[in-house]
């Protein structure tokens, strides 16, 4: 009964877990020392960059935004753990003792799920740029259609711009 209440979790963190490695006083002038001798404009993000702030976005969508893509990724990566686990263990276990028929299907479960998460990635990658590319050709044809019933609405034919002339005008 004693070892169930050295078991219990902490409530508040632990400062050492959660502050950053302090280095050795004579790295940590050796490297003031460095940087010093450096400009601050070459290419390197300060920490005031624009990039670092919490709700900055980067230009290029990623898999994990995607709301299908990210249910889509959990899946593969769900099933295709379970399917590696089950089907390693039923391979392995006429051939060899039930413990090494267990590590086997676990080795097997890990690896499937780390190739169905790359594999889940790299074709939602490609569905996103698909997606995206059609977006933007829907987008350029309605801009082209309305530009188009601007011009012909300018040119004084208003009926051919979609907008039909109301009756009792």
């Amino acid at each position: 009964m004693a070892a169930e209440a050295t078991l219990e979790a902490p409530t508040a963190p632990q400062p050492s877990a959660v502050a950053a490695p302090v280095p050795a006083p004579e790295k940590a002038e050796k490297a003031e020392k460095a940087d010093k001798g450096k400009g601050k404009g070459k290419g390197k993000k300060g920490k005031g960059s624009a990039a670092d702030a919490p709700g900055a976005q980067s230009a290029a969508p990623t898999v994990a935004a995607h709301p299908r893509a990210a249910r889509s990724v959990a899946k593969a990566k769900g099933w295709g753990g379970l399917g590696g686990f089950l089907l390693a263990g039923y391979l392995s276990l006429p051939t060899h003792g039930l413990a090494e028929a267990c590590l086997r299907a676990l080795v097997a479960g890990t690896v499937c799920y780390v190739v169905a998460w790359g594999g889940a990635v790299f074709i939602w990658r490609r569905l996103i740029a698909i997606e995206l590319k059609g977006r933007e050709m829907t987008a350029m044809q309605a801009a082209r259609a309305h530009l188009a019933a601007v011009e012909q609405h300018a040119a004084g034919d208003p009926s051919a711009a979609g907008n039909p002339a109301r009756p009792g005008s």
